[in-house]
């Protein structure tokens, strides 16, 4: 939102007499309440205020009102350096990194969890089981309950006694002489000298060492760095007559001091090694057919990231190429696929343990509602015997599978790897978790659990943060979301506006308290006082040119034919894993570039028509613009080298002979040294994520004194890369080509952000707008096909209003946008809508319906039109 001068200046004192008023606190009751005094961390104007306990609290506002550094970097940050304060002498050591949150004082502060929307790990080992811990406790099943079948015969395996694994030496040829092993070390290293000792000092006369036998006074040293298999020679013999009883109790003597020594373990071979076979036998596990065994059974054999279970050939990544490691491992054809687990990442020993007919690997890859219901069968159809084993486990997993599924994450695997989940999957994930613990009296801080949810999800959502509250716990959201402010128990507003022109707490109270407040802009749009207008005339187009992809099947899309309208805004939405990204991301984007590359289609669809109506794709997806503080805001949009070249030219500089480089953080000469130009020093917490804090030399400037001594306005190049983006629009009021490209990037929303923002701290709705900002600044040809995934992720009613103005100002030039999204309120703005479902995973990619919002609303199959009819019987 952009003030004038003069509006700007009303509105701040208006707010400011707020901010100088004392809140009559008294005595607060730290037992119901927690009660903030003097906030003014960030842009928060001193604001005090008191949030009730065990209640669902939702902070709204517009984007950079104050809203994350109210719930975050003053509650939560306060809460936990509390935490660090309680530990050890050599915890306390860190407080002095963590800078205290600009407050007076907290009263009543609970334990705090924070809850945000970050990536869970870019491990290659981490995926959605190992974070929830549903894969430990199937680690656990498999290992007490699941039966092992032998690969080479598929017989199922049990434990021998010693008297049927004497029979089956009695069943070997007689012709052949044996020889009856008891291994005692498998595949160490070692010289091992006093296990050798001490089989001389038992009376033991030969041993075979990997595949030579030696006489146990003439042993050779072995060499310590070197893997050795070492068996002692129980017996030798040569099968008699069959029915031989002296033989027979001989032998049987024989196996049981074998099985003594071999832990369980014991080997037959012929000496000779003719025609007769080698036998494995096992106490624990062995094929009776083919000798297949495995020792006991235990969780590790199942687990990837230990080399006891891990394939051997991929080390448990399940592919060959780690950089490769994104795609799907599910595409069998894909040549970085293992080609001994084929994506399975165990080892064979482990994916030969099932339970009905399925292992671990398998298991993994089913959605979580058919995995559940799985488990429910299980239930009764496991032994009676092994159910006193079996039941807490599968209770467990039941009540995590269930937790996933009631925030509408149905749809993902277990195997799927943590580094492909969304912001707002990540969320929901540890959100899960938190009520599967069973905490109680924690104060829990969420960034928008909404993101990513279709209305019917978001439904379900609401009803977990209440359970959560329900547990005795204070639940604090910050969100946009109507129906999750509608039923929140407490709601604060902030605002009125964005970066220095917020930092107001507006109001607060139940939501009709909001809903009737004068000054409350969220206030505004829940009375219909203000809302976001349907057209009154669609769009007709680009007659008879569309983009038309045909059999589509990419992940659960079920061989689908779609047609794109092309000169308008097209919708795509559906429930949580319905296949939107399928269709979308993964067919259309990485189809088109395929075709630009002259590759083939293989996997996604069998052809793409009408792309020679559009002369170029541009993908806004959430990932980040840079990896490091150094790209920010004002780099990847241009601005900063427009910034650059203005300081050039400044007397100052022209007096000093500096040029547009000298500006530059990025390399040698202007820049401060110690930091390399990133302003913060990161500091390893060990225990605790990586903290960083202000450079000391330049005290976060980024740059030499020389170069700060250059001012435009009282202002250096450090000063400026400070502003927000609302402040920067009056600073340079005078310049039109820097004012122009500011008004762009206030316009799609982001006026609170700083201009050197560095790309690390933006969420990935603020990174998607900060690459439509650059996309607007580019002339229009009028054939582009726009790519958005969510462009209102973190946007307030007032921001979405206005991203809506910009994004149709490019449809009306004549380009094409497919926008991936929930939002009603968008969706009913639109000119066309693609509805896919109808449910999440299997049951999903479908189109269940097409045409203009009105069209889709009259759907009685559509689960988005059931939301979006209200809003056409209201017009």
């Amino acid at each position: 939102m952009f003030f004038s001068f003069k509006a700007e200046h009303k509105i701040l004192r208006k707010f400011q007499k707020m901010s100088d008023k004392t809140m009559p606190i008294g005595i607060p009751d730290t037992r119901t309440s927690i009660t903030i005094c003097g906030a003014c961390q960030h842009n928060l104007k001193n604001i005090s205020l008191t949030i009730p306990k065990d209640r669902l609290v939702v902070i709204t506002g517009p984007s950079g009102s104050g809203k994350s550094s109210l719930a975050f970097d003053t509650l939560y940050a306060e809460g936990q350096r509390k935490y660090v304060e309680s530990l050890s002498v050599y915890a306390r050591q860190f407080l002095d990194m963590m800078p205290k949150p600009e407050v007076d004082s907290i009263s009543g502060l609970c334990p705090a969890i924070s809850i945000e929307q970050k990536s869970i790990s870019h491990n290659p080992r981490s995926t959605v089981g190992t974070v929830t811990e549903i894969y430990d406790y199937f680690r656990l099943l498999f290992a007490r309950v699941g039966k092992v079948y032998s690969p080479e015969t598929g017989l199922c395996i049990e434990p021998q006694s010693a008297g049927q694994m004497v029979q089956r030496i009695m069943a070997l040829p007689e012709s052949e002489k044996y020889v009856l092993l008891a291994p005692v070390v498998r595949g160490e290293k070692g010289e091992f000298k006093s296990i050798f000792s001490g089989l001389k000092k038992q009376g033991y006369g030969k041993v075979k060492i990997d595949d030579t036998f030696y006489d146990i006074e003439e042993l050779p040293k072995l060499k310590k760095n070197t893997m050795h298999d070492v068996s002692i020679v129980i017996h030798r013999f040569r099968i008699p007559n069959k029915e031989d009883l002296e033989f027979k109790d001989t032998l049987m003597q024989s196996v049981e001091q074998a099985l003594r020594l071999g832990d369980q373990y014991i080997i037959v071979e012929p000496l000779e090694k003719k025609t007769a076979p080698t036998l494995h036998l096992s106490g624990k596990m062995s094929c009776p057919v083919s000798g297949f065994s495995l020792p006991e059974i235990e969780p590790r054999l199942f687990s990837f990231n230990s080399p006891y279970g891990a394939c051997r050939v991929c080390d448990g990544l399940g592919v060959l190429n780690i950089f490769c490691y994104e795609n799907s491992i599910e595409d069998q054809n894909d040549p970085d696929v293992c080609y001994q687990c084929h994506g399975d990442r165990l080892g064979k020993a482990a994916l030969c343990v099932k339970i009905q007919g399925a292992h671990i690997a398998q298991v993994g890859k089913w959605p979580l509602d058919q995995l559940f219901s799985w488990v429910q069968h299980l239930e009764f159809t496991i032994e009676k015997d092994k159910r006193v084993i079996s039941t807490p486990i599968l209770r467990e997993i039941k009540s995590r599978l269930q937790f996933l599924m009631d925030v509408g994450l149905s749809y993902l695997t277990l195997s799927r790897a943590s580094s492909t989940l969304s912001g707002g999957e990540t969320q929901r994930i540890r959100l899960a978790s938190q009520i599967g613990s069973g905490l109680t009296g924690v104060l829990y801080v969420l960034d928008e659990p909404s993101i990513g949810l279709h209305q019917r999800d978001n439904d379900r959502l609401i009803r977990t943060l209440h359970r959560l509250r329900d547990l005795g716990n204070s639940v604090i959201v910050v969100e946009h979301d109507e129906d999750t402010i509608r039923q929140s128990d407490h709601v604060i507003d902030m605002g009125p506006g964005a970066g220095y022109l917020g930092g107001y707490l507006i109001a607060q109270g139940t939501p009709s308290e909001i809903e009737a407040h004068p000054d409350s802009l969220t206030g505004a749009y829940l009375r219909g006082e203000k809302k976001i207008p349907i057209p009154e005339i669609l769009r007709s187009g680009h007659v008879d040119k569309e983009l038309k992809i045909v059999d589509a099947v990419v992940n659960n899309l079920k061989n689908i034919t779609v047609s794109f309208p092309l000169g308008k805004m097209i919708g795509v939405t559906g429930v949580s894993g319905s296949g939107k990204s399928s269709l979308v991301m993964d067919t259309l984007c990485k189809g088109i570039r395929y075709l630009n590359q002259k590759r083939e289609l293989k996997g996604m669809c069998r052809e793409i028509l009408g792309t020679q109506f559009i002369d170029k794709m541009i993908e806004m997806d959430q990932s980040p613009i840079g990896r490091t503080p150094r790209s920010n805001v004002a780099t990847y949009t241009g601005l900063f080298t427009l910034i650059r070249d203005w300081f050039a030219v400044l007397p100052d500089s022209k007096t000093r002979g500096y040029t547009a480089g000298r500006f530059s953080f990025n390399v040698p000469g202007g820049r401060c040294e110690h930091c390399k130009g990133d302003g913060v020093l990161c500091i390893e917490m060990h225990f605790l994520p990586n903290v960083y804090t202000t450079c000391p030399q330049c005290a976060g400037q980024r740059y030499n004194q020389q170069t700060l001594e250059v001012r435009y306005k009282d202002k250096n190049i450090g000063d400026v890369l400070k502003m927000s983006v609302t402040e920067a629009l009056i600073f340079f009021e005078e310049i039109a080509s820097i004012h122009k490209r500011l008004l762009v990037i206030d316009g799609v929303g982001l006026g609170y952000v700083q201009i050197g923002q560095g790309a690390p701290t933006l969420s990935g709705g603020e990174a998607q707008r900060v690459k439509l900002a650059k996309e607007l600044t580019k002339r229009s040809t009028g054939k582009t096909l726009y790519i958005l995934d969510e462009p209102t992720t973190g946007l307030h009613f007032n921001d979405v209003c206005q991203l809506l103005e910009l994004l149709h100002r490019l449809a009306d030039q004549g380009n094409t946008l497919i926008i991936i999204e929930h939002n009603l309120d968008v969706l009913k703005t639109l000119d066309w809508i693609i509805d896919v479902g109808p449910e999440g995973g299997k049951e999903g990619g479908q189109i269940v319906a097409e045409g203009p919002p009105e069209a889709i609303g009259q759907c009685p199959n559509s689960y988005t039109g059931a939301y979006l009819a209200p809003y056409f019987k209201k017009n």
